[in-house]
């Protein structure tokens, strides 16, 4: 995989610094790719996040939100049982997968069913940025007067 230098973006534009960590971290949770999961839009406001966690429990599971970065654990308990598996397919290592929130997007809910951890997520926009209606107001122009006539109505 190829590395993107981004000292360049940060000598030319100011404000941007985000961006472009964002884009780094992203190059780099590409790489990583235990546990598989989906992204799908259900509406126009309205996303779910499938994570496939077979072997894990609810209480192995850890989800969190902080400052648009939703973070989901995994850590399995230690098992003391001696098994001996012929094969070993299914992966019950513990891991950490991050997904970069966009502004006013919050985690709805989270469940787990049949090996899948669904999250649902949505954009909640607050009332200030929501677009409004401005109602026109009309203003009727008084009459023009005539000298004549507004001296006859001041007396």
């Amino acid at each position: 995989m190829r590395t993107l230098d981004f000292s360049p973006l940060y000598r030319s534009v100011v404000g941007f610094d985000r961006l472009a960590s964002l884009l780094e971290t992203a190059a780099t949770e590409a790489a990583s790719g235990y546990p598989p999961y989906n992204i799908e839009r259900t509406g126009d406001n309205a996303y779910r996040i499938e994570i496939a966690v077979a072997g894990f429990k609810p209480e192995e599971l850890n989800i969190e939100v902080k400052e648009n970065l939703l973070t989901v654990q995994g850590r399995k308990a230690a098992n003391d049982d001696q098994r001996r598996f012929l094969h070993r397919g299914l992966a019950e290592r513990n891991f950490e997968r991050r997904f970069q929130l966009a502004d006013y997007v919050v985690v709805a809910d989270a469940a787990l069913a049949d090996g899948l951890l669904s999250i649902s997520l949505r954009r909640e926009l607050p009332e200030a940025l929501k677009p409004r209606r401005i109602e026109i107001n009309t203003v009727q122009p008084e009459p023009a007067l005539i000298e004549g006539e507004a001296a006859e109505k001041a007396a």
